[in-house]
């Protein structure tokens, strides 16, 4: 055997070894899916190079063990937020009925907070009406100011934000601003970064790249912080789907505009959220900040109750899809859904099918034009079995609907940066608030109700009049789903 063919030899043996030590450890990883398992094993064989590549940069939940040592040795340390003073208040119990207890039940699975009352909220008119009441809070703000965003651009809305927070500091009040290094990189890339922390701000990267080349080293590139949090003095905080940017969204401004949902809570849920953003800043900086999580809770009005949940690759495995799955089944006679990005798993899908099957009135909004190619065609490939379920589907037309919203029953509300993927299920940092109101529920269905009257029903007739390469397309990329 010649020289060459020897080497040939050795580096095939050495690359069947490999692919067959893959293929091994795609069996034996926890938490996934069989579907998933089916389809990585498949990509390895398939595309033998390629396919090992994707699964070493994309295959696993992998943030760094270092990372994931780090977080839950801060989160050990963080105080109980329960235990401050005040806490325990006639006015802070909740209202929520014995039919709906087990919704806050299994959401406290997840960070352990309960639902709190005495809780005031307000939903935003619109984007630009989040942002101008965001400012005047940061300028209204006396002790100090914490904000998290996934992406923050240095657009109008951006630099409103930006200044805001300049006034705030140079006026003593302690400002805190973190972002994520991907979805921001642009503002952290941008002369307002060093501008902020001239002026007093302090910052923090969540999440940072480093070096493209060496950072899948350290964990996936792709775990991101999708959160978008703001607590101002203990006592307000921000929940949504909406980033710290214009509507126009200058980036991707072709499927402008965004279209999202911001609510301001006033009250102790303002304390669970500080806990998120108290985590994930110690975590990236280093700087402890527990103190402000036992300072004791002013006693509030009778209001409505809520709850945080806060999820993330290093927090327990499933918690965001079972949150969604449980409402669907919890559903008795109305449930109506918005979101932009659905690639559920199949126990997902199969709960959206149940309600409907059972009678409860199902609706579920997406746009009609999507940012993210992949997640339109794979979203469509789901219209079939939902509309042979009885879920009435809408697409909405006036720009990109990024609202995450579900209501369920005329009084339970479920907001926040979580959508119906498994991004959100497994790999992003997400915060959504779970409520309930009859009040504010209303008010959230009139916002859905306002985007359904500006979209189109999906019915059978559209669905069976797509041809078949379009549906080869859609049925095509949804297998990759357990991959992506």
């Amino acid at each position: 055997m010649s020289q060459g063919a020897l080497l040939g030899a050795i580096f095939l043996a050495l690359h069947v070894v490999i692919e067959v030590a893959l293929i091994v450890r795609v069996l034996l990883r926890p938490h996934r899916e069989p579907a998933s398992r089916i389809a990585w094993v498949v990509v390895i064989i398939v595309l033998p190079v390629l396919g090992l590549l994707a699964y070493l940069l994309l295959g696993e939940t992998n943030i760094g063990r270092r990372r994931v040592a780090q977080m839950r040795e801060v989160i050990s340390r963080l105080p109980d937020i329960a235990a401050s003073a005040g806490w325990d208040a006639p006015n802070l119990q909740t209202d929520v009925p014995e039919c709906h207890a087990h919704l806050f039940q299994i959401s406290k699975t997840v960070n352990g907070f309960d639902a709190i009352g005495g809780n005031r909220a307000l939903l935003m008119a619109d984007s630009n009406a989040a942002i101008t009441s965001m400012v005047a809070d940061i300028d209204a703000a006396r002790d100090h100011v914490h904000l998290m965003f996934y992406i923050w651009l240095p657009d109008n809305n951006g630099c409103k934000v930006v200044d805001a927070l300049k006034r705030a500091a140079n006026r003593g009040v302690t400002c805190r601003a973190m972002a994520d290094g991907l979805g921001s990189r642009t503002i952290i890339d941008s002369p307002h970064w060093p501008a902020m922390r001239e002026a007093g701000v302090r910052l923090a990267v969540a999440l940072p790249i480093g070096n493209p080349l060496l950072r899948p080293l350290k964990g996936r590139i792709d775990l991101r912080n999708h959160r978008k949090i703001i607590v101002i003095d203990n006592l307000i905080t921000y929940c949504g789907s909406q980033n710290c940017a214009d509507p126009e969204f200058l980036i991707k401004a072709k499927y402008a505009p965004w279209v999202d949902l911001m609510m301001r809570f006033e009250g102790p849920i303002a304390r669970q959220n500080q806990y998120l953003f108290a985590s994930d800043w110690e975590s990236e900086i280093g700087e402890d900040i527990s103190q402000l999580l036992s300072e004791p809770i002013l006693t509030a009005e009778p209001g409505l109750s809520a709850q945080v949940i806060g999820t993330g690759p290093t927090v327990r495995y499933s918690a965001m899809p079972e949150i969604f799955e449980t409402l669907m089944y919890a559903a008795r006679h109305q449930l109506v859904i918005t979101t932009p990005y659905y690639v559920p798993d199949e126990s997902m899908q199969a709960a959206l099918c149940a309600s409907a099957r059972r009678g409860v009135d199902t609706t579920i909004v997406f746009p009609a034009r999507n940012d993210s190619w992949i997640v339109a065609a794979a979203s469509r490939s789901y219209y079939d079995d939902l509309l042979a379920a009885g879920v009435h589907i809408f697409e909405y037309q006036d720009g990109l609907l990024h609202t995450k919203s579900l209501t369920l029953d005329g009084e339970i509300t479920l907001i926040g940066s979580a959508n119906m993927d498994r991004r959100s299920f497994e790999l992003n940092y997400e915060n959504n608030i779970l409520f309930y109101s009859r009040s504010q529920t209303r008010e959230v269905r009139r916002r859905q109700d306002s985007y359904i009257a500006r979209s189109l029903p999906v019915n059978r007739t559209v669905v069976d009049g797509w041809t078949w390469r379009h549906r080869l397309w859609n049925n095509a990329i949804a297998m990759l789903g357990p991959v992506l």
